[in-house]
Formats: C-alpha cells, sequence, structure tokens
C-alpha cells in the first residue's frame, strides 16, 4: 500500500497559494473601550476590554491560532482520505502576569471522530499545521515588523 501522506505537501503548497497577502482591516472607536472592527471582507468584530458587548482582542488571538490549525488539520486529513466526522479544539493559554502581557504559552486539546485515521495521519496534519501552513501562529513570531503611523486631528 503505498503511503497516503507521498505528496502531501506539494498539495498542501497549492492549498495555500491563493492567499491574498495584502490584509486590510479597519478599527472604529464607539465608546468607552468598545471598537468595531471590520475586515475587507465585510466581517465585523466588536473588540471590548470590559467584555460586556464584545471579545477582548487577546481571546480573538486565542481563537484565531486554534481555528487556523482547524482549518489546516481538517484540510490536511481529507487530503489523507479521512472522513472527518466531528472536530473541536479546547484552546488554553497563559499570560505573563504584568505588562506586555503577552502569551507565554498556548495549549490546543483537539477532539476528533473519524473513519481512516490513525496516529501518523494526526501528528502529520498537526506537524504540517503547526511548523509551516499557520499563518496565525506564525505571525506569533518576535521578526514580525511592526510600525505604527498617526495622525492628530484637532477638535474644536
Amino acid at each position: 500500500m503505498a503511503d497516503e501522506t507521498e505528496g502531501l505537501e506539494q498539495e498542501l503548497d497549492d492549498y495555500k497559494k491563493n492567499v491574498n497577502t495584502d490584509l486590510k482591516a479597519f478599527i472604529e472607536y464607539e465608546r468607552d473601550l468598545l471598537f468595531n472592527a471590520r475586515t475587507s471582507g465585510g466581517y465585523v468584530i466588536e473588540y471590548d476590554a470590559h467584555v460586556q458587548w464584545g471579545i477582548m482582542p487577546t481571546d480573538s488571538l486565542l481563537t484565531s491560532i486554534a481555528a487556523c490549525m482547524a482549518i489546516d488539520v481538517v484540510s490536511f486529513l481529507k487530503k489523507m482520505r479521512v472522513e472527518v466526522i466531528d472536530f473541536n479544539i479546547k484552546a488554553s493559554a497563559k499570560r505573563n502576569p504584568t505588562p506586555p502581557q503577552f502569551f507565554k504559552s498556548v495549549h490546543l486539546d483537539i477532539t476528533i471522530k473519524a473513519r481512516n485515521i490513525d496516529t501518523r495521519k494526526m501528528d502529520r496534519a498537526v506537524s504540517l499545521s503547526k511548523e509551516k501552513y499557520c499563518s496565525v501562529y506564525h505571525t506569533c513570531r518576535p521578526d514580525m515588523e511592526h510600525t505604527v503611523a498617526y495622525e492628530i486631528i484637532p477638535a474644536e
């Protein structure tokens, strides 16, 4: 029997080759510490430091890491002819207690119900996502360039 994971990396490169490399978002002040984020695709996310009307940015980052890996892993498993019935991730993180309160660690606990799956396929899918394909995970890198510009408009 041929190894079902042979050639998978080339197929995975094709999976992400059409990614939009120029993303845009718009953050608008609503009130207090509530902001609306609008993506270039038209989606709206409410961010709220008090967590009364929206999500905290750090919670959004944690769910984005988990969602990115979920999309990768399920996609990779399907290419390996795995029939995914159910897939869930419980995500947890530890943050630095003082500013900047960055993530010191992130743990993802995956539960999957599937046909035609084994640990070799699951290990390969998780490894490919974590080491090469999970854009959100890799955005949390210390070598990411981060610049800020601003314009001040005096209020009358």
